[in-house]
Formats: C-alpha cells, sequence, structure tokens
C-alpha cells in the first residue's frame, strides 16, 4: 500500500526524522492559507499523487509571495501530471503539499528496502540525491553504497556511520546522518514496511540533516496490525479494479496487455504470464484467486478481469490441489451468464475434480475452449485474441 508524501512525513516524525513544516491543501484557498500559517518567506507548493517525478512533470514549484502560491496552486490542482510511473494516463492532482522552503546546501539519497537477493533488509545511500535512483544505478553503480542488516541485531550505529562516510556527509554531521538513518530504519520495521525512500535527504545551511521528500510504501499483508497506517490509504489514487479486488481477498494487479489470465496460485500466475508473452500474447493482468477460493470469489474475479475494457480474451489456467476445478468451473460458468460473455475464453484445468469440472464446463452452453496443457492453452488463447 502506497501513501502520499505528507503522510509518510507525518509517520515518520513520530521516530524523529526531521522534515520541514508542512500542511496539506485540497482547494486553492487552503493553500494560500497554509502558506500564511507557515510564515516562511519562501514556500514550496508540491502535488500529491502516488507517484515519482513530479517535479519534472511541473508539479514542484517553489513560490516566493502568496501571489505565486495562489498561482502555482491554480496551476497544479486539478492538472494531469505524467511521469514515469503514472504511464501515459497521468494522475489527476487532487491534494497539494505547502512547504516551508529550505536552505539547501547539498541533496543525498538514502532508501531501505527488502532485498531478495540477501533476503534481508537493505540500507542504501548515494551522494547523487534529488536523481531517480534507477538513473543513479545505470549511469554510475559505484556511487550507490549499502549497508545489508542483520535481522536479529537490526541497523548497527557504525554501519549508518559507514554509509555516512562512504556518501561524504560532512564530518560534522555524520553523527547526526546516522541518527537519521536510525531513525528511518526504526519506522521501516516497526511499521512494516516494503520501502522508505528519502530522496533527497539534504544538509541546510545551518547544519540540519533533513527528508526533502518521503515515499513510504507497506507491506499489504501486514496492514492488520497497523489501523492508523490503513486510514491513510487514498483510494482514488488506486486502480478501481484493484480496489474491488482486495475486498474479496483477490490478489488483482492490472497490466497493459489484452489477454486477462485467472490462475490459482502466484508461481502459476507468473508462469502463465511468462508464456502467455512466449507465444506472442500480452498479459493484462496478474490475478491470484488463490488455494481456497469460493465459486462467489471465483465469479467477482471473473467479473474484475471482465471489467477491463482492453481485454480481448480470456485464459483460465487451474491446478487443482485445494483448490477444486468445479469450484473453479461452477464460478466460471456463474460469472459468464451474469455478465455475458462476448470475448474467448480458454481454460486448462488439472488435478483435483477436474474431469467434473470439464464436465460442468462443457453443459454450460457457453463457447469455452478446452486446453490440454499451459503451453495449449497460452498458443489457443494468443491466436484467439490476434483473429478478434
Amino acid at each position: 500500500m502506497n501513501i502520499h508524501e505528507y503522510q509518510g512525513k507525518e509517520v515518520l516524525k513520530q521516530y524523529g526524522v526531521a522534515v520541514p513544516k508542512g500542511q496539506v491543501a485540497f482547494t486553492v484557498d487552503e493553500a494560500v492559507e497554509a502558506a500564511v500559517a507557515l510564515g516562511s518567506p519562501v514556500v514550496v507548493v508540491k502535488a500529491q499523487i502516488h507517484a515519482g517525478g513530479r517535479g519534472k512533470a511541473g508539479g514542484v514549484k517553489v513560490a516566493k509571495n502568496l501571489d505565486e502560491v495562489r498561482s502555482y496552486a491554480e496551476e497544479i490542482l486539478g492538472k494531469v501530471l505524467v511521469t514515469h510511473q503514472t504511464g501515459p494516463e497521468g494522475k489527476q492532482v487532487k491534494r497539494l503539499l505547502v512547504e516551508q522552503g529550505c536552505d539547501i546546501k547539498k541533496e543525498y539519497y538514502v532508501g531501505i528496502v527488502v532485498d531478495r537477493g540477501t533476503g534481508c533488509v537493505v540500507l542504501m545511500a548515494s551522494e547523487e540525491g534529488g536523481t531517480e535512483i534507477e538513473e543513479v544505478a545505470a549511469a554510475t553503480p559505484e556511487k550507490i553504497f549499502k549497508e545489508v542488516i542483520d535481522p536479529a541485531i537490526g541497523l548497527q550505529a557504525y554501519q549508518a556511520r559507514r554509509l555516512a562516510y562512504a556518501i561524504h556527509i560532512p564530518n560534522e554531521l555524520v553523527n547526526k546522518a546516522a541518527k537519521f538513518m536510525l531513525a528511518l530504519y526504526e519506522a521501516f520495521v516497526d511499521k512494516d514496511c516494503s520501502i522508505a525512500e528519502i530522496n533527497p535527504l539534504v544538509v541546510t545551511g545551518d547544519g540540519d540533516i533533513m527528508a526533502l521528500d518521503a515515499k513510504l510504501n507497506f507491506d499489504s499483508n501486514a496492514l492488520f496490525r497497523h489501523k492508523d497506517i490503513l486510514e491513510l490509504r487514498d483510494l482514488e489514487e488506486e486502480d478501481e479494479k484493484e480496489i474491488e479486488a482486495s475486498k474479496f481477498d483477490l490478489s488483482y494487479i492490472a497490466l497493459d496487455g489484452n489477454i486477462g489470465c485467472m490462475v490459482n496460485g502466484a508461481g502459476l500466475a507468473m508462469a502463465t504470464m511468462d508464456i502467455i508473452k512466449y507465444y506472442g500474447g500480452d498479459p493484462a493482468n496478474f490475478l491470484d484467486v488463490g488455494g481456497g477460493a469460493t465459486a462467489e470469489k471465483v465469479t467477482e474475479a471473473f467479473k474484475i478481469i471482465l471489467s477491463d475494457a482492453k481485454v480481448k480474451g480470456i485464459f483460465v489456467n487451474i491446478f487443482g490441489g485445494i483448490m477444486k476445478c468445479d469450484v473453479i468451473a461452477s464460478g466460471i460458468v456463474e460469472a459468464a451468464q451474469q455478465v455475458g460473455l462476448d470475448r474467448p475464453l480458454v481454460v486448462r484445468l488439472e488435478g483435483t475434480n477436474v474431469e467434473f469440472g470439464k464436465r460442468i464446463l462443457a453443459g454450460s452452453g457457453l463457447a469455452i475452449v478446452s486446453a490440454d496443457s499451459m503451453a495449449d492453452g497460452a498458443q489457443k488463447i494468443v491466436s484467439l485474441v490476434e483473429a478478434v
């Protein structure tokens, strides 16, 4: 789950991470009122959307008086920002962060992620702050320094200091920077984050270490432990189909292709998308109905796939273990009858009650193409979609 920058900064403040003073605004008048309340000679008007690259897209403006605050707020609110993370459709700005200006002496990057390679949390830092970390990794990877954190003992002060020295934090501020990193790590672990990214972390003219921007993502599976974080969810920033899927405990991620996928098991779902690509197709989604899905759950999953106008065909790939093939088949038939099946549908069933499931599909009267294997199913749906 993602949250907005201003929300992330409020979370980090609870752990002693220094951030600029700021207020959220939903209207132009609120933006001006926030600037007055801050009393800063320079304020920054920042678009709040769940995407990076806002500055390059015109979503961050520095205002030197109240007239400029009003002008920038009018310009940004309601604007559709298109960044490398939004896709070509962009995201509409519905709220702003009005923040006090900062005397920036130097910008750095600090981030914490879960590294699959080591199976540990990793703290990363670079002196190339203010730049997308992917660009730094591609152009100057030697400028990214990492500390692998032992989960048994957590981030150690000497690791944080070593990183601070590596990215050339001024010597007199190394301990302050280390304290900042330790607080960031505490927030990361305590709130079950998947990403905590500060870009840029800045050294100010008066010697402060501050998070000028903050991106926090959270492990959705741990949200039951964090009601306060769940309350920060902004549904308007999320895909409607993904929101609907979450209501039925379905793992759904929208993609850009035209072949809808319904699979049980994350590994099989990934393999299904891979084999569709292998045969020249393009998946429209990742959808894992899970091992213990009911007919109702399968019906809702099918409806969600069909609600995507880009979907030109559907591939159902089920290996029944705990999940029974007849349950899947019943759900498919029920959903297709409710919404009206008007696109090619290929179904591959294997496992528990497979013959029963195939009889349900065959007796449904629906135009369902049966597949004998995953490869056979992928080839058939790709061919059918190409023919549409």
